[in-house]
This record gives C-alpha cells, sequence and structure tokens, in this order.
C-alpha cells in the first residue's frame, strides 16, 4: 500500500506545459466518452434497502435551435449542451409530480414540448426557453387514453381494452403538420400509436392502434436475460419514430433494461401508424461486451452538421438491478435505407461533431485502452474490494477505500511510457447514504502522471469542482508520455469513497496486432444462435467481433477481451436471414486488419 497523497488546490493549466513534458498538439475537436459524463442525480427513487445510488436512464437528446437538451429518467430536470461533449444541468421552474420517468420530448417552432409517463392524465409542458429552466403548462391534463383501463386493473385486460397510460411515451411531427403519440412498456402488450390534435392542445385524435410486438421465437436479440439465457417473457418498450427518405423508422427497445443485452431496434413503414414491417438487420444499436454494456431505450436525432445519433441505457446493476447510465452512439441510414447504429468502440473516445462526419467509424479517436489488468496500487483498500478492480473493465465490482478522506490514492503503473490523451474515472455507489442532491454532493479529484514513478507531477486538477461526475471523463488538453497515473482524492458527497475503474486512454509505441490467423462461424440447430471461434493472437487486448446482413453491412460489434476464451455464441440473429461475420484484434497501439469476411445461411 502507498502513502496518502496531499491534496492541495493545484491548477495544471497555470503551470508551463513544457516543464511537465506535455507534447504539443494541433488544435482538435473536444471529445468526450461513453457513459456519458453528467451530474447523475441521487434521489427519493434511488434508494434500494436504505442505500443511494445515481443513475439516469431512458433518454431523448433533442437539437434545439444548434444546442442540445437531454432528458431523462428521475433526473430532477434536465441537461444542455452546445457540442455533445459537456453538458450542464438546467433546474426547471416547475416540473411533473412525481418527477419525469421516460419522457416524450419533441422540439417544433422555437418550442419543446414534454410528457411524462403516466399510468393516468398528465399535462403536457412546454418550454420557449429551455436554457433558463422556465417551463409552462401547455395544456393542464391530458384526458384519459381512449379505451385504457384504469390504473390497477388486474390483468389480463378486456378484449379491445388496452394498459392505462401513456407509458414510455414519444411525440413525432410529421413534414405535413401532423401530431403522434408512441408508448408502451410491457411483456404483454405491444408498442401502441395514436394521432393527437395540435389545434385541441395534443389531445388524441381517434383510438389507439396497436403497432408492434416481439417475436422472440423468430428473434434471438428479444430473448430476455444476461446474453438472452432467460426464459421469461421479454420486454418492449421505449418507441420511438425516425422518419427518413420518405420512410417511417418505429424504433423499440428490448428485451430488459437490466442486462447486458438491452438493444434498440426498429420496424420500418410508408405511415406513420403503419403497417411495419420488421427491419431484418435488427437489432441497431446492441452492445454486450465491453466496459459499457447495454444499448437500448432512447431516441434517434441529427445534429447541428446533419450526423445522426441514436441515445441509449447501459448497464450498471450493483445497488439495484435498474441503476443505469446514459450512452450515445453515432447512427446513420446506407444507400439501401438500412438503419445502423455504431456501437464499435463504443466506450472509448469520441471527438464531438464539427462537421458532416465521413463515415460512420469517423469520429472515432483511435485513442485506444491502456489501463486494462494493468498493475495498481492504492494508499488503502477495504478487504474485498482491491485495487485491481479499477483496471478490470467491470463496473460492477469496484476498490472501496476504507475511509473517504482527501488524499486516498490510486496509482496505475502502464507498464511502459505510453502517450496519454484522457482519464476517465467512474465512480462507484458503496453504502451510499446521499437522499438528494445539494451543495455538498460533488466529486473533486487531482490527476499526477510520473516516467519513473518517484516524481509526480500535474497532469489535471479537479479540486474545485461544483458537480457530482460519476463517470468524470478528462481530456488532457495535450497528448502527455508517461508511465504512471495516480489519482488523488479530494472529495465525494457520500459517506464511502468507490471508484469502479479508473481508465487511461492514448497509445503505446509498439504495432498494431495481426488479425486472427483463423476465424469460424457455425450456426446452430436453433438458427437464433451462432457458435463463433478464433485463433488467439499475439499482443491482442480483445476482439470485436463484427456482423451484418451482408459482407459490406457489418454493422454490428461484439467486443471480447483478449484474456477470455476465444469463443462466443451470439444468440441475437433472425430466423431465416443470411449473415456474414469478420473479426478484428485491437491493442494499446491500435487496430488489426479485419479478417477475411465469413458467410452463413
Amino acid at each position: 500500500m502507498g502513502a496518502r497523497a496531499g491534496f492541495g488546490a493545484i491548477g495544471v493549466l497555470t503551470v508551463a506545459l513544457a516543464s511537465f513534458g506535455l507534447a504539443a498538439t494541433t488544435p482538435r475537436p473536444r471529445t468526450w466518452c461513453n457513459p456519458i459524463d453528467l451530474d447523475y442525480r441521487y434521489n427519493f427513487e434511488q434508494i434500494n434497502e436504505g442505500i443511494s445510488y445515481r443513475q439516469a436512464a431512458d433518454p431523448v437528446i433533442l437539437n434545439h435551435g444548434g444546442e442540445y437538451y437531454l432528458f431523462a429518467t428521475v433526473s430532477g430536470g434536465y441537461w444542455r449542451s452546445k457540442d455533445l461533449a459537456r453538458w450542464e444541468f438546467v433546474t426547471p421552474s416547475r416540473w411533473p409530480f412525481e418527477d419525469v420517468v421516460a419522457p416524450a420530448a419533441w422540439s417544433h417552432g422555437g418550442a419543446i414540448y414534454l410528457l411524462q409517463s403516466a399510468f393516468s392524465p398528465r399535462p403536457i409542458l412546454v418550454t420557449r426557453a429551455p436554457a433558463t429552466g422556465k417551463i409552462d403548462f401547455f395544456n393542464r391534463q391530458m384526458p384519459k387514453l381512449p379505451k385504457a383501463v384504469p390504473d390497477g386493473t388486474p390483468e389480463p385486460y378486456p378484449e379491445g381494452a388496452i394498459p392505462p397510460g401513456p407509458w414510455d411515451p414519444a411525440f413525432f411531427r410529421d413534414d405535413d403538420g401532423r401530431w403522434y403519440l408512441y408508448w408502451g412498456s410491457s411483456n404483454v402488450y405491444p408498442i401502441y400509436g395514436i394521432e393527437l390534435d395540435f389545434d385541441k392542445r395534443l389531445t388524441y385524435a381517434g383510438d389507439p392502434k396497436a403497432l408492434i410486438s416481439l417475436e422472440p421465437e423468430k428473434h434471438g436479440w428479444e430473448r430476455f436475460g444476461r446474453d438472452h439465457g432467460e426464459s421469461r417473457s421479454p420486454y418492449i418498450e421505449g418507441a420511438w419514430m425516425t422518419k427518413y427518405a420518405g420512410r417511417y423508422y418505429l424504433q423499440y427497445a428490448a428485451p430488459g433494461t437490466e442486462y447486458n443485452v438491452y438493444a434498440n431496434c426498429t420496424y420500418v413503414g410508408d405511415a406513420p401508424l403503419g403497417p411495419f414491417a420488421y427491419a431484418p438487420y435488427n437489432p441497431i444499436a446492441y452492445r454486450p461486451g465491453g466496459f459499457v454494456e447495454g444499448a437500448g431505450h432512447g431516441n434517434t436525432f441529427q445534429d447541428a452538421f446533419g450526423n445522426f445519433w441514436n441515445t441509449g441505457t447501459c448497464w450498471i446493476g450493483v445497488n439495484w438491478p435498474f441503476e443505469r447510465r446514459i450512452v450515445l452512439f453515432p447512427a446513420g441510414f446506407d444507400v439501401d435505407g438500412q438503419m445502423f447504429v455504431t456501437t464499435r468502440f463504443g466506450d472509448l473516445p469520441h471527438f464531438a461533431p464539427t462537421r458532416r462526419a465521413s463515415d460512420h467509424d469517423a469520429l472515432f479517436t483511435g485513442w485506444m485502452l491502456l489501463s486494462y489488468r494493468k498493475k495498481v496500487e492504492a494508499s488503502d483498500f477495504r478487504l474485498g474490494f482491491p485495487a485491481a478492480n479499477v483496471v478490470d473493465e467491470n463496473p460492477r465490482t469496484m476498490w472501496v477505500a476504507p475511509d473517504p478522506e482527501p488524499g486516498e490514492t490510486l496509482t496505475i503503473d502502464l507498464g511502459s511510457p505510453k502517450t496519454v490523451r484522457a482519464v476517465q474515472v467512474n465512480y462507484g455507489d458503496f453504502q451510499s447514504d446521499v437522499y438528494e442532491d445539494g451543495p455538498g454532493v460533488v466529486t473533486q479529484f487531482r490527476l499526477e502522471h510520473s516516467r519513473d514513478g518517484e516524481r509526480f507531477l500535474p497532469l489535471a486538477d479537479l479540486s474545485r469542482e461544483k458537480r457530482s461526475r460519476a463517470n468524470a471523463y478528462v481530456e488532457l488538453p495535450s497528448a502527455v508520455t508517461t508511465r504512471f497515473i495516480r489519482y488523488v482524492h479530494g472529495r465525494v458527497g457520500a459517506k464511502n469513497l468507490a471508484i469502479a475503474d479508473l481508465r487511461v486512454f492514448g497509445n503505446g509505441n509498439g504495432s498494431a496486432p495481426a488479425p486472427p490467423a483463423e476465424f469460424a462461424v457455425r450456426r446452430d440447430a436453433d438458427p437464433r444462435e451462432a457458435w463463433i471461434e478464433w485463433s488467439p493472437v499475439e499482443g491482442a487486448t480483445g476482439y470485436n467481433v463484427l456482423w451484418g446482413i451482408a459482407p459490406e453491412k457489418l454493422y454490428q460489434a461484439y467486443q471480447v477481451f483478449a484474456d477470455s476464451p476465444p469463443g462466443i455464441t451470439l444468440r441475437a440473429l433472425n430466423v431465416g436471414q443470411r449473415y456474414s461475420f469478420a473479426i478484428e484484434a485491437f491493442n494499446e497501439n491500435g487496430v488489426s486488419k479485419r479478417s477475411a469476411v465469413v458467410s452463413i445461411e
């Protein structure tokens, strides 16, 4: 165990960069990293067995006048960004009574319209100045959904009746000015849609229409459980509508938010209320492996430069199965109208957009993970929560200090000098006791670096941070060539200091690995599954198994670390669909070329 470090206010930006070995770099866009760096909130709902935790889920991000607004479940307000990299919390002037769960939000005509999930009538809110937090009523209360049973009615409902709601609602305004609402969250009932009458304050026009349901017997990825391994009925939820090139993409999420395989998917139709056809390339946003697992229940939007993005919910699940964070992935539509979402290297740094991206991988920085399984020392630790947990790329394990006193340290030895570009500090909640956010709920720390492990120099200073940054992402102003990275603790809001992962990004000084020499795919007797195996590659940190419905459409990625067996069972396939696969290896230095493509019927 090392010694505690003093925690003074050292401003790294006020010191001459050259004296600390900081290399000059050309200007570049700001970067960000999943999970999105938000001040995730403690609140009354985030309590389980007397333990509190930070979380957010079910996001909607809107491009509103060239700025971005993020609404999420039970957060006490919303966030604003000018660049999709840095977010600031906005405290609203009024807020729904029980807080917002899985909200509907839409930007139109200089205003944002907002509707919370509910089992009984609720108002629609509107803001014409979202940066200020001023919110008004657009209507005082939506009427009861046509044909909806009263809240509390036992299932099964009478024939022709629909669940109380709308729960998990989503607004959509078509090009002709007509408005629609989509909703549903159930392992029994489908996603519904209905037209709204804007002239009557967005009240219902007509009757609800059942639109889409799950078919896990045909769609392997719709099966419930971790890695789709359970037989319980899966959930369909998280509706969102995107119109592209005259077609309507009705997005939904399945099979469950509390698993690594939570995904966004789509049906496609020629009218806002269908009929809709299942997209054979589903799921579209899928990330079952890596530090960030899960990609479901979000929305699709375009940034100020025309790039598409898909938001979602990733899984933490330490204090409660529904402990979650927010993720963001590049998305788009190819020349055939296929909707895709890029989760390849989805938990490594990406550039914030400053122009139209040339392709779906263009915003990946190429900064690789340098900290995986490296030697790490802590000033102290609580029994059962060792320092090694902060370099295992698992948000469900953590290092816990005996007390949260300033000066506690974690020091990672990268093994040799590496080019360091960014650091992400991912806090956990271990027996936390915060039940609402306040001025003292902050995360404060310093980062230091050393080439020899003896003389440490400033790297970044967040000792005056005013926010609670559960996934604090720190991009360095310039690249640093160094070997040791040290976290020096300042303050957390809860009674315990717990860090799930301390992740270091940049590049090594060696060569990228070769692709696996052998790669094979075999479809199982159950056509929803395939066994995939490969030969290990010396020096690889991990692999991305890439797949899609054609050799030129390998949009999906399944990440596997190299210290795991070289094979996976992929349980996410659609019955009757031909697939193509390839694999790439990666390490600290970069990414290999892709293997030859293997196709299966």
